[in-house]
């Protein structure tokens, strides 16, 4: 294994992004880099919500755990997402059905709305300041996405989800100041966080269980073995497990993962506070996503600044100008918002991989890795963490449900990969404009 994460070159490791999360973050402490050779039950590879929910599960059932972070804790997706909790995976119970049978859908559909109920405890147990705000709505913009949300509730409420309400245009237009859509499925379970101090907290939590995290640490190769050994620049940690839980920021770590996945960028932009306007915007406060496949993401931050993300570059390639590919986007949906002035912008990876679910698997009998979250990270990470978790305490069934889920390499690979996504994704989009 070689060196866990490249960095965008436009990007610090050592700080975060310019984005309004990290302006708005919690206090944090100095965490020091890897010096020597430290002995733990588990050493985790990546400070972002993977190896946070996993360490602070395994802490919890009395493990020494040492997480290993490149840059700083939430530097990657989980420090700059649009902070929605949204259920289930990017392929939804019925299309896993279809694809892998009853038996993969069932053990799945059991766990699809288990990520968010840990953020909701976590935040509550610990106290986190993350600035949690409850509901979420999904957006139709053509007739044919309304038969998907009137689908998409039969499907959850036949999971036992019962939460949800689906509203006609003039009931969307009380909850979101635009008249570009038809209808909205209201998930009162959902809702939305300021992702970096999730993060944050998350980590706060984890060290005032005796786990410790050193950030500016890039893991440089892993020696299996038991204990297996894994090294950075300045240290080692001999561990009886591994967790590789670098999703996007792999870099060349683990080529075999990385043949099967493809870093994606998403960019996000931050208004200036809205003040009393904000009722004209999100009267009722929730977030929202709509249907397209190339979809648009937006909610209120806490202090009532609409953050409004969208698109996909695939492969990853930073835009050197995020309000010029978002603010056209914003107008849109909100014209009244013509002159609003942009005080934040910037762009993250996530990791899709060609299924658009995500891959668990062992490199060796004690080395576990998750990735591939292909845009539903925020609750799969925390459900994850703790199968991973169940899984290195022997209680591997759940964890077996994802790790036998097949995966392949993106047609064309590397080198045409992003190309051929491109194309693939351009036909959609175009049914989506088109209504069809």
């Amino acid at each position: 294994m070689r060196t866990a994460t490249a960095p965008c070159a436009s990007h610090d490791p050592t700080r975060h992004a310019p984005s309004y999360y990290a302006a708005s973050g919690l206090s944090q402490p100095d965490r020091p880099a890897l010096q020597g050779t430290h002995e733990a039950d588990v050493c985790i590879i990546g400070a972002g919500y993977t190896g946070l929910s996993s360490a602070l599960h395994l802490a919890e059932a009395g493990f020494k755990v040492i997480v290993l972070e490149a840059s700083r804790v939430g530097w990657g997706a989980s420090g700059r997402n649009g902070g929605q909790l949204v259920h289930s995976y990017s392929r939804d119970i019925d299309v896993i059905e279809a694809r892998y049978g009853k038996d993969a859908a069932s053990a799945l559909g059991s766990m699809a709305f288990e990520g968010a109920r840990i953020i909701k405890e976590r935040i509550a147990q610990y106290g986190i300041d993350c600035h949690f705000k409850p509901g979420g709505m999904f957006t139709a913009l053509s007739s044919k996405q309304v038969h998907q949300l009137e689908h998409h509730k039969a499907l959850w409420e036949s999971l036992g989800h019962q939460e949800l309400d689906l509203l006609d245009a003039a009931e969307t237009e009380r909850h979101i100041g635009s008249r570009r859509y038809k209808a909205a499925l209201l998930d009162r379970s959902a809702g939305h966080v300021h992702p970096l101090r999730l993060a944050q907290g998350e980590a706060a939590a984890l060290e005032s269980l005796g786990g410790r995290i050193f950030e500016q640490s890039p893991v440089t190769r892993v020696d299996r073995g038991d204990p297996a050994t894994v090294h950075t620049a300045t240290g080692q940690v001999k561990a009886r497990f591994v967790i590789v839980a670098c999703n996007a920021y792999i870099g060349d770590l683990e080529p075999r993962l990385a043949s099967r996945s493809m870093p994606c960028g998403t960019q996000v932009i931050a208004t200036e506070p809205l003040g009393d306007r904000f009722p004209e915007i999100l009267p009722t406060d929730h977030c929202v996503e709509d249907c397209n496949f190339l979809l648009d993401y937006f909610r209120l931050s806490a202090d009532r600044r609409l953050l409004y993300g969208g698109g996909v570059i695939y492969g990853a390639r930073d835009p050197a100008h995020v309000e010029a590919i978002i603010r056209p986007k914003l107008l849109k949906t909100f014209p009244q918002l013509k002159d609003v002035r942009i005080d934040y912008g910037w762009t993250g990876n996530f990791l899709l991989t060609l299924t658009r679910l995500p891959e668990v698997g062992r490199l060796s009998p004690n080395i576990y890795f998750s990735q591939g979250c292909s845009g539903h990270g925020v609750t799969f990470t925390h459900l994850i963490g703790r199968v991973l978790s169940e899984a290195i305490r022997g209680q591997a069934t759940r964890f077996d449900a994802f790790a036998q889920l097949p995966h392949y390499p993106f047609p064309g690979g590397r080198l045409f990969r992003v190309p051929f996504t491109a194309m693939g994704a351009m036909y959609y989009d175009l049914r989506d404009k088109l209504g069809v």
